[in-house]
């Protein structure tokens, strides 16, 4: 029915004739808010938790951790750095990581999500 009316308004503005507002202004607003509040409970809220959850992982990173990277290695955290980790993942093998590239802890689910699958 709305859909019919929005097409007769149409058709009278394209022959110049007057058309006739039904209800308040808002009412007209009301699915574009509706739209909007839908985004932002989908999709804004909870990639908003995830980047805290990631970021106080990485926050809480400490020597002595055993972490997964996100391309599989596995080792344990020698030295924390502002940026990066030094990783040792064999005995006097270490190498430096940036603090984004560890997946999560060792034998628990993986605190940052795989981008092919988020």
């Amino acid at each position: 029915m709305t859909f019919i009316l929005a097409l007769s308004n149409a058709w009278l503005l394209a022959m110049g004739a007057p058309t006739q507002q039904s209800g308040p202004a808002w009412v007209q607003f009301a699915p574009f808010l509706l739209i909007l509040a839908i985004f932002y409970f989908i999709i804004l809220r909870p990639m908003k938790s995830r980047q805290k959850k990631v970021q106080e992982f990485q926050t809480s990173l400490k020597v002595g951790d055993r972490v997964v990277t996100t391309s599989g290695m596995y080792g344990q955290i020698a030295k924390v750095g502002e940026r990066s980790v030094q990783l040792q993942i064999a005995e006097k093998v270490r190498i430096e990581i940036s603090k984004p590239s560890i997946g999560g802890y060792q034998g628990e689910e993986p605190v940052v999500s795989d981008s092919n699958n988020p």
